[in-house]
């Protein structure tokens, strides 16, 4: 596959991104370089990534608790201390190795320390191959509240190598999924359709799906780095996912629920109130509820709860001037940016999506 040129970063696919990865460590003279790994990462793809890195420097690896409850500025504080006691300094290079949570706070640590080191991101999960390594959002959350901290800044090279997927329970591939399944509906339905038979895809087409679904976000940041217009649209499913990932996360007793099995709740309850607000399909918008709820099940959100989860809408990033912006569909493929949706129709999703 050709590499990607995503606006300051480059990215690389499989056994060829490791050639790329360490000319750009040879040639950076780097002091020292520092591995961000996660306590399932440390195991599962640390081994794998140190025989294909090729340097004489000294390398370091420092270690976070794995899980969305640990990406906090506190963890970031102790990476940052880490970096300080081992002697980091502005030459020093950092590689994110991990999912999201490695990706974001990673990049957020590196982009900070000593006002900006250099870093790199090497995604493991599926989620963080097509969303969250790719268009520079680094951060981490706000107690419960997703994302509330962070800058924009691109990592120098991305590398995606699909064989760290091997490692991966089935949850968190399908947590990935959502998020090219969101590609599908924002970008039109010649991509959309391929998932439609998921049982008969092979490694070989899966590959070609993130291949094509890094090549549609990349567009949409290339054009708006900033999120002022087009890339709100990635936000599909995301206002009321976020705001339901942020409920189970603050509520213990609720089940383990991922990133994306939140965002695929989202998009159904997005797709029904733009069936009510932007003229979306009826037949179309019970499809996606009929595809997604194949893939994911059905999450248990009490008729008590709606009121709690409207309530953290609040919180949105997209929110301007008091106002909660949705993207809603008009037609799959074609977005609505910054739409206002009353609490009622918002309840009526929700009954739409637990009936």
């Amino acid at each position: 596959m050709d590499s990607i040129v995503a606006n300051n970063s480059t990215i690389h696919f499989n056994e060829q991104s490791y050639s790329a990865l360490n000319e750009h460590v040879t040639e950076g003279n780097f002091s020292k370089i520092f591995v961000l790994v996660d306590s399932n990462t440390h195991t599962f793809c640390l081994p794998r990534f140190l025989k294909k890195l090729e340097t004489t420097v000294s390398i370091e690896i420092i270690e976070i608790e794995a899980g969305e409850i640990h990406k906090t500025i506190d963890t970031c504080v102790g990476v940052w201390n880490a970096l300080s006691d081992l002697d980091a300094d502005r030459k020093s290079l950092m590689i994110n190795l991990g999912g999201g949570v490695v990706t974001d706070l990673g990049g957020f640590v590196a982009c900070t320390f000593k006002r900006g080191i250099s870093y790199i991101n090497i995604p493991t999960t599926l989620l963080s191959m097509v969303d969250a390594s790719v268009g520079g959002k680094t951060g981490v959350d706000l107690g419960h509240l997703k994302n509330q901290i962070g800058v924009i800044s691109s990592p120098e090279i991305i590398i995606i190598d699909t064989n760290y997927l091997d490692t991966l329970p089935q949850n968190q591939m399908r947590s990935g999924l959502a998020e090219m399944l969101k590609h599908g509906l924002i970008n039109g339905e010649n991509y959309w359709n391929k998932f439609k038979n998921l049982s008969d895809l092979n490694l070989q087409d899966l590959d070609q799906l993130i291949y094509e679904s890094i090549l549609i976000k990349k567009h949409v940041v290339d054009t708006d780095p900033y999120e002022q217009n087009l890339r709100k649209t990635l936000n599909y499913g995301h206002t009321l996912g976020h705001a339901i990932e942020s409920y189970f996360l603050s509520h213990p007793e609720k089940i383990d629920l991922l990133h994306g099995e939140a965002i695929a709740i989202g998009m159904i309850l997005a797709s029904y109130i733009s069936t009510k607000l932007t003229g979306f399909s009826e037949s179309v918008n019970d499809e996606i509820k009929t595809l997604f709820k194949s893939f994911y099940g059905h999450v248990d959100i009490a008729k008590t709860e709606y009121a709690a989860i409207i309530e953290l809408l609040k919180y949105d990033k997209k929110n301007e001037h008091g106002n909660i912006n949705f993207v809603l569909l008009e037609a799959i493929g074609n977005p609505k940016i910054n739409c206002l949706v009353a609490d009622d129709i918002i309840i009526d999703a929700f009954e739409y999506y637990n009936s």
